[in-house]
């Protein structure tokens, strides 16, 4: 019998590449496509699914949000979150909520089909690119909470998209919110973090994982 996936992003030509990626395997079946977290619950509320391979930062209700709902409404179904960042808070969070493996959207390819088969045999995996950060977090979760302030997670959505240079408005049409909502993230994202300004949140960003970037664009900010 095969393994019926369902592939959760909001990018459709992610969605894609992941599907034909997927084909390669006759032991795998995509059974349905979903761009957010509410698409999710609904087509495992309506369908027989195995595994969910999970976007964290979706529209409307992010991957971690929708795994959580997913794991206790659907214990039997497996999650895999897929992520553009190695953001060892996005990844702590995800597991946490239920999730049974971790891929940067960067090894999603051989890497992915290795997680699927590791999670199917009732393992979790991690991929490298983030193994190293869990299992520091793990070893020391106190000093972790303390190091970093605790965003929530549409908070970390809110500043990983300043930093990659979104006004409030872009932001708003991307997470499906209110202008006036993304300008109360940003607020309390400034005064969790002692911060004032753009640059510095995009630094922060930067620094702590949340947004990538080459060392030449850290230096160029002010």
């Amino acid at each position: 019998m095969k393994l019926r996936i369902v592939l959760a992003d909001d990018h459709q030509m992610f969605r894609h590449a992941l599907r034909a990626l997927l084909a390669r395997d006759n032991g795998l079946e995509v059974v349905a496509e979903a761009a957010s977290g509410d698409e999710v619950l609904a087509v495992v509320a309506r369908q027989a699914v195995d595994l969910v391979c999970m976007d964290v930062a979706m529209p409307g209700m992010n991957g971690i949000e929708a795994t959580r709902r997913l794991c206790a409404s659907h214990p039997g179904v497996r999650v895999i979150g897929l992520s553009a960042f190695a953001d060892r808070q996005f990844v702590m969070d995800l597991l946490n909520a239920g999730a049974s493996g971790y891929i940067t959207k960067a090894e999603a390819g051989d890497e992915l089909l290795r997680a699927i088969r590791t999670v199917q045999q009732g393992r979790s995996y991690i991929c490298p690119d983030v193994a190293g950060a869990v299992a520091g977090a793990l070893r020391d979760r106190d000093s972790l909470e303390t190091a970093l302030p605790r965003l929530t997670a549409r908070e970390r959505q809110v500043l990983q998209l300043i930093a990659e240079g979104y006004t409030s408005p872009r932001i708003a049409e991307r997470l499906h919110v209110a202008p006036s909502t993304v300008e109360v993230h940003r607020r309390n994202i400034m005064r969790k973090l002692d911060l004032h300004n753009v640059a510095e949140l995009t630094r922060y960003a930067i620094t702590n994982g949340i947004s990538p970037s080459t060392a030449g664009e850290l230096s160029r900010l002010p």
